[in-house]
Formats: C-alpha cells, structure tokens, sequence
C-alpha cells in the first residue's frame, strides 16, 4: 500500500543518514497502528465500510440566534476534534441532503465503520428518562451519555439487579439507590445483608439493623402474626403453612408426614386462642409454647416432633425462641446474617422471608 512504500522509503533514509531505520515520523506510526486496527475489525468483528457524509442544518427566527447557535456547534465539533466547514455556494444541495429524503447531493464523503456510522443514527440509542418526582438517579447512558432516571415500579418490569466484575462497585450502586429511595420516595427499604457491609448505611438513616445469629441479642419470632398476614383473609392458615414449612427444615429428610401436619394443625389454633381473644405483644405465641403443646399429644408423632425441635426451643440453636424485640416498622430495615451460620441459615432465611411477608 501507499502507507507501506512511505514507511520503506523513511526506512531506506534513516539508512543513509546513518540512524536507526525503526525512528520513522510518529504519524506515520499511528497512521500504520489505526489501519492495522481497522484491518482486524473488518476480517474478524464482522464491520463494514460506508462512506459518510454528514450535515448540520441551522434553522432561527433571527441572525444573532443563528451565529450564535452555530458558535455553540462548532465549539462542541473543536471540543472532539472534528472539523466544521460551511457549504458556501452549496446551501441548496446542503438543504436537500439534510432532509429525510435519503438523497445526498453533498460530494464530501469519508469513509467509517458500521459501528462507527451506527453512532449517528437517532434511533439506535435506547434512552431510559422519566420525568417524575419519585425518579432515581441509576447513572449515564453509556453511548449517549444522558442522564438515566427512572421510578421501576412504574415500568413493566420493576425487577432489578446489578451485575459487575469484583471492586467494579456494585455494593456503592445498590447503597445509592437505596440512599435516594429513602430521600425522594416514601417506600421502605429492606435489606439482607449477607456481608454485614451495609449497617453504617442504615444507622446514618435512622434504620434498624438486626443481627441475627445464636449468640445475638436481636430477636425475631417466626410466629409473629397479625390480622393482615398472607392475604388477609385467613392469616392463621396462612401462618400454619409457613410454620409447616419451617418445621419441615427442623426434621429434614423427606420432610412431615402427613400424621405430623394433622398434630401441628390441631396445635396451631390453641396456641394463638391468646392472642387472637386479646392482641398484645405479651399474648403472642413464641416456639416453647408450641414445643410444650406437641409434647402434651397422646400420639407419638407429637413427642417426636418435640424432641426434634429441642435444640431451637432450649438447645444452643434456640435463638428463634423469643418474641421479637426490634422494631420492625421502621422505613429502613437491615437484617445483618453474616455470622447466621450454616445451622441456621436456611430457617433464618425463612424467618426473614416471614417477616417482610407480614410487613407488608
């Protein structure tokens, strides 16, 4: 190529001048590294070549807008060193090929990429704003650089989640997102915090954190209920089905019988006789009462499933069998399960679920 014979014949100089044949004219090194580049994106990345002509048309109610508006654009083209140059003498074939015609009449082509071209299609860009009050702040639009500002209960899907390489600050967007829907909306935020790196985050706040783990002082009680749990409509069936569920981790294996569920179903309603006749935090049932219930069965699987749940009533594991002394009414909530433990995870996990259940 012409590059190449350049190149050759600076070599060939530096030969007779006595240097060192590699010291060529920097631009021809860089004119060398972009045509390499731009070789190996049309052999293997699937580009194509177009040629380009691009065109700004100016339309003002006045010549001092107008000089001023095209002060304002060729500021922008110096600022990303591009050249603006004003079609004397071809302002009709400018007009003409700057309307959606699809006709250029412009014979001031350069060639790019399709990737390249792709950037100044209006359409290609997919941009994410809404103007609301109870918008967040999520970032820049990576190609157009505009501001993305969105309320995701509004959207179709209000689902999110954040995915990064590690230290690519992922932890920093999900506590910025949560500091603005704190300030800006009036929604409660409920964190499972799993490394216990968001309680300073919810103490400045005002929140709740609560550590949960055998040895901690914070305690939740998976029968806490009240007369809007589950759907409303029978929250003692709705609780039954989740302290079966919870029971089912207890035991393990396949999981409860069929004898088994009949003897905790019976059991249920009585526990709860208290509190339903009179709805105080004092009345309401915790696991001891439950336990102490099964073990008063006449039929063996009662007996049984007391003694499986021994170790979660009076064992070392019985951090559940408490009645709840956090405030879990609080906008900003943190349940802190670093040091949960493999033991109790899956049921503090469970416990956890059944409490955001019944806030909200």
């Amino acid at each position: 190529t012409d590059l190449q014979k350049m190149m050759i014949e600076e070599q060939k100089k530096a030969v007779r001048a006595g240097y060192d044949m590699d010291i060529i004219p920097s631009d021809l090194n860089v004119y060398g590294s972009d045509i390499k580049n731009l070789l190996t994106d049309l052999q293997s990345r699937d580009e194509r070549m177009f040629y380009v002509t691009f065109t700004i048309m100016n339309l003002s109610k006045s010549k001092e807008k107008l000089d001023n508006t095209i002060a304002q654009i060729s500021s922008v083209c110096n600022r990303n060193n591009c050249a603006l140059r004003r079609l004397d003498h071809q302002q009709e074939q400018g007009y003409m090929s700057a309307l959606p015609l699809g006709v250029n009449e412009i014979e001031i082509k350069r060639q790019l990429t399709s990737s390249s071209t792709a950037v100044f299609m209006p359409f290609t860009t997919e941009e994410l704003f809404m103007s609301s009050n109870t918008s967040l702040y999520y970032g820049l639009n990576s190609l157009s650089h505009n501001l993305i500002m969105a309320d995701r209960k509004k959207l179709k899907n209000p689902n999110g989640l954040i995915l990064g390489t590690p230290g690519s600050g992922k932890s920093f967007a999900a506590k910025r997102e949560m500091a603005n829907a704190i300030l800006v909306t009036d929604d409660d935020v409920i964190i499972t915090d799993p490394e216990g790196e968001y309680g300073s985050l919810v103490k400045q706040f005002n929140g709740e954190v609560i550590k949960i783990s055998a040895k901690s002082k914070d305690y939740l009680n998976p029968l806490d209920i009240n007369m809007n749990y589950g759907d409303g409509d029978a929250p003692l069936k709705d609780k039954a089905n989740f302290i079966m569920s919870m029971l089912e981790l207890v035991v393990g294996g396949s999981g409860l019988t069929a004898a088994e569920k009949s003897v905790i179903d019976r059991c249920l309603p009585k526990i709860y006789k208290d509190y339903f006749a009179d709805p105080k935090p004092e009345n309401m049932p915790i696991l001891s009462d439950l336990y102490n219930l099964l073990q008063e069965q006449e039929e063996n699987v009662g007996k049984k499933l007391a003694t499986e749940m021994e170790i979660y009533v009076t064992g070392s594991l019985n951090v559940f069998n408490n009645r709840s002394n956090v405030d879990l009414n609080k906008k900003l909530m943190c349940f802190d399960i670093k040091e949960l433990g493999n033991q109790l995870k899956k049921i503090g996990m469970l416990v956890i679920q059944d409490q955001v259940w019944n806030k909200v």
